[in-house]
């Protein structure tokens, strides 16, 4: 037998002539798979490759391998288009809307509360000559009051470093004494101050008109005011008009003469401010002349009352 081998139909027999193969065509170059269509870069939103392209590889096959020029329009970064997607359209939270509402509520209050308090106020229609006049008449009492004080601790000096305490007691007592008395109009008072007449040809002064007059000139400081004969004190009232006015019941004609002491250059301007006194008396077809001079004698008195109640509490 012969062995399988030999066969000559055997194509694995090495002894078996080879037939000679056709020469092929040079081979085309296969293209990727993604060439042409896009890849996950593409669908993702970031920049594609561009079409210019690096060949490489073996013999048999080629490689191409996409570059992307620097600068190539088209490539703007995705990180401005997610920065964008996260501020528009906003976003609005239950907790920040309740924030809001709170501070709406809360300036709304602070908006009527202001308002309210400056609807209120008493100098909002004042006019500017009228807030002068009171800022003058505070700094005077402010004035007044360091000038008491220092008056006080004065005399508090005195009482601790005299060698003689009750003789110094005694003297600060009389001098308290007559100052009360000048209040009080049991004293005769004199120094620097102004004459205010008033003069009403038609009778149409009212007392009212007087009474202003007296509350002008102690807000500018006056400390002792006599009117016709007549001492003003603190309880002192008027009543009438015309030819039947009277001043602590007792009656007294036009013209009416002021006697007032205090300092003229605050005295003075109280009683000219516009629409103040002077200015209301001129409207009633009454005349006011106010002169200043340097010594007024206020010398109508009052007789002391001893209170029928009131006692003192020091011992």
């Amino acid at each position: 037998m012969r062995p399988m081998s030999e066969n000559p139909q055997d194509p694995q027999d090495p002894k078996r002539p080879q037939e000679p193969q056709e020469p092929q065509g040079p081979q085309r170059p296969q293209e990727p798979e993604n060439v042409g269509k896009p890849g996950r870069a593409a669908e993702a939103g970031e920049p594609e490759e561009s079409p210019e392209a690096v060949y490489g590889g073996t013999a048999d096959h080629d490689v191409r391998v996409a570059v992307t020029p620097a600068g190539a329009p088209g490539t703007e970064p995705s990180g401005r288009r997610r920065l964008a997607s996260a501020l528009w359209p906003p976003r609005v939270t239950r907790a920040q809307l309740v924030v809001a509402l709170l501070l709406f509520v809360l300036g709304l209050g602070l908006a009527i509360q202001v308002s309210s308090t400056s609807d209120n106020s008493a100098l909002r229609g004042a006019r500017q000559e009228d807030l002068v006049r009171i800022l003058d008449e505070l700094d005077d009492r402010t004035q007044r009051l360091e000038d008491e004080k220092a008056r006080l601790e004065k005399q508090r000096s005195e009482l601790e470093t005299s060698s003689d305490q009750a003789e110094e007691a005694r003297k600060q007592t009389q001098e308290k004494e007559q100052q009360l008395g000048i209040l009080a109009g049991t004293v005769a008072a004199e120094g620097p101050g102004i004459t205010l007449t008033v003069g009403d040809p038609t009778g149409a002064v009212e007392s009212d008109m007087l009474l202003d007059a007296i509350q002008e000139l102690r807000a500018a400081g006056a400390e002792a005011i006599q009117v016709n004969g007549v001492r003003v004190v603190a309880d002192s009232y008027f009543t009438g008009s015309g030819d039947d006015m009277r001043i602590d019941g007792t009656k007294v004609a036009a013209p009416y003469v002021f006697k007032v002491i205090g300092k003229p250059e605050d005295l003075e301007p109280a009683l000219n401010i516009p629409g103040g006194v002077v200015q209301t008396l001129e409207k009633e077809q009454a005349t006011a002349t106010v002169e200043r001079a340097p010594k007024i004698v206020v010398d109508a008195l009052r007789p002391a009352k001893r209170p029928d109640y009131a006692q003192s509490s020091s011992p």
